[in-house]
C-alpha cells in the first residue's frame, strides 16, 4: 500500500525483501520485513508524504462527512459508522 501511495504522488519506489520471506509468503519477523526504496532525490518528498499519512492528511471517502455528496431525492448508497 505505501508503494502504491507514493507512486500516485510521483515518487518511484522499489521494493526490497529476502527472497525466502517472499517464497514462502512470510509478512511478519525479519525474513517478512520489506524496505522501501525510493531515489535519493526523491527522499525528503517521500519521507513528507508518509509523515502526512501516518498524520491522517490523506483521509478515506468513509471517514469524510458525507453530507455534501447526499441528495434530497436519493443516495447513492448508504453511509455506516
Amino acid at each position: 500500500m505505501i508503494k502504491a501511495f507514493l507512486e500516485s504522488q510521483g515518487i518511484q519506489v522499489i521494493l526490497n525483501q529476502e527472497s525466502v520471506g517472499r517464497t514462502i509468503g512470510l509478512s511478519a519477523g525479519t525474513l517478512g520485513q520489506v524496505d522501501v526504496l525510493v531515489p535519493e532525490e526523491q527522499l525528503i518528498p517521500a519521507k513528507a508524504l508518509l509523515a502526512d499519512l501516518a498524520a491522517g492528511k490523506y483521509e478515506t471517502l468513509e471517514e469524510q462527512d458525507l453530507s455534501e455528496f447526499r441528495d434530497d431525492d436519493s443516495v447513492a448508497f448508504e453511509y455506516r459508522d
